[in-house]
This record gives C-alpha cells, structure tokens and sequence, in this order.
C-alpha cells in the first residue's frame, strides 16, 4: 500500500493556532467565522484540547490549547501576534458583526478597498489577528495601479 506524501484534503499549507481556552475559539470560529469542525478534538487527561482541525470553505486550520511547556504559545503571552488570517467570507458585513458582537475587537471597520475587496480587520477574543473580506470587483491591472498610486498618495 502506498501513502500520500501529502495526506488528501489537506491543503500544503495549514495554519496551526495555538489558543489559550481553545474550546471556547471553536465554538467562537464556528459560530461567527461560518467554520465547522472536522473530525472529533483530541481532548489531553487534564481536559485540554490538543488538537482540532476546522474547515472554512477549501481552507483547513488546525488548533489546540497553549502547551507553554513544549513552547506552543498563544499570542497573548507573547504580547500579540505579526501574524494575520485571511478569510474570504460571502458577506463580510455580516461576518464581521458577528465575530465583533462574539467578543472580537475591532481593528479597523470594514470598508471597500481601492484592489476590490470589502474587507475589515479584527483581533479574536485569543489575540489572532483576522482580516475578513468579500470580494466585490474584478479590477484591471492599469486601474489598480492607478487606485493604488492614488490610495498611496501618489499622483493618480
């Protein structure tokens, strides 16, 4: 029997997040995100999650409670997180109100960008930073760099 050097469904790049009270993150991201859980949590004796993997659209992100001890840290106890989640939603304004109204806070509104995104950026309630969007036009080469020249300050 041969195995898959790249196990099927999984995408070769997947984040993997490490939160501190990740079972109250899953109901968060299922809840205000539109995630679903894929497969069961691996709950560790002392009642900790050590793995769970979500699924958004084509997208998988994995996750487990903070093992500081084995150098998994959360965001927060590193004082914030460089790094930022992207996620294509449908309707990105009900989206971002939900995960606002979940806990979330917001780091800038959600607004329609010169590249053709409706997009906003909030910090979940375990410091991960997410940037949610729609996409709403298909914009030409020549005129995104004109909008950008002009967003930028650059003569338009």
């Amino acid at each position: 029997m041969t195995v898959a050097p790249i196990p099927p469904d999984y995408p070769r790049v997947t984040p993997y997040l490490s939160v501190d009270g990740a079972a109250d993150a899953i109901d968060f991201y299922v809840s205000a995100l539109g995630a679903t859980q894929r497969g069961d949590r691996m709950t560790m004796p002392d009642g900790r999650i050590g793995h769970a993997e979500l699924q958004f659209g084509d997208a998988v992100v994995m996750l487990a409670d903070a093992f500081p001890d084995q150098d998994f840290i959360d965001p927060r106890a590193l004082g914030g997180s460089p790094v930022t989640l992207h996620l294509y939603v449908e309707d990105v304004d009900a989206v971002f109100a939900a995960a606002v109204a979940a806990g979330a806070e917001q780091l800038k509104p959600v607004s329609t960008e010169f590249y053709g995104d409706r997009s906003g950026k909030f910090r979940d309630p375990w410091g991960h930073i997410w940037n949610v969007a729609t996409h709403v036009e298909d914009v030409a080469p020549d005129e995104m760099e004109r909008r950008a020249r002009e967003a930028m300050g650059g003569a338009g």
